[in-house]
């Protein structure tokens, strides 16, 4: 095992454990690496071919994806025999303006045949540790009103529907609507 390998399972081990819901044997909640683009792309793609997670309906490049991505708060969930991915959780800045660097927009994406495993509460629990250890005050997301498994995930996880934005944009030609949905930290940004 290299220093990196060893690093990133000391580094991960604790995150999924604390995910408030058992993650399933053989599932390890890691940083991303670059080894893991064409994956995590894949997973993206799958989701978004649901027509359920994103007005998006082609995953970007690698490039774009890191560009948009902020590399200390990226985690996979992989299997631990064969290191597929088999889901992931990123975050992007919602403002360069100064005002919002406590603030991110975040997605996360779990392969179908893996949902109800305790995954995706485990990549939100590595993700809001990651978050507050730096200060980050509010995680948000839009979900679409009919993904109600991502809905009742979200609020599991401390989240709270803040509202519907209605008709917001057209997606597959008809207007669709999306809730708002947001985490405040109880201790980043209290001060």
């Amino acid at each position: 095992m290299s220093e990196d390998d060893e690093q990133t399972r000391s580094s991960v081990v604790a995150p999924a454990a604390a995910a408030g819901g058992q993650v399933a044997d053989g599932v390890l909640i890691r940083p991303m690496r670059a080894g893991d683009a064409d994956q995590v792309l894949a997973v993206y793609q799958v989701g978004l071919d649901t027509g359920q997670a994103s007005f998006e309906t082609t995953a970007p490049t690698w490039e774009a994806f890191g560009v948009a991505k902020l590399p200390p708060h990226r985690y996979v969930a992989a299997d631990t025999a064969t290191d597929r991915v088999l889901g992931w959780v990123a975050v992007s800045p919602v403002s360069g303006r100064r005002v919002y660097a406590g603030v991110v927009e975040h997605s996360v994406y779990v392969l179908p045949g893996h949902h109800r495993r305790g995954i995706g509460a485990a990549l939100l629990r590595a993700l809001i540790d990651s978050t507050e250890a730096v200060g980050i005050w509010t995680i948000q997301s839009s979900i679409f009103p009919e993904n109600t498994a991502s809905v009742r995930l979200h609020q599991q996880a401390g989240f709270r529907v803040v509202g519907t934005r209605e008709r917001i944009a057209r997606h597959h030609g008809l207007w669709r609507d999306t809730v708002l949905i947001e985490r405040r930290s109880a201790t980043a940004g209290s001060g």
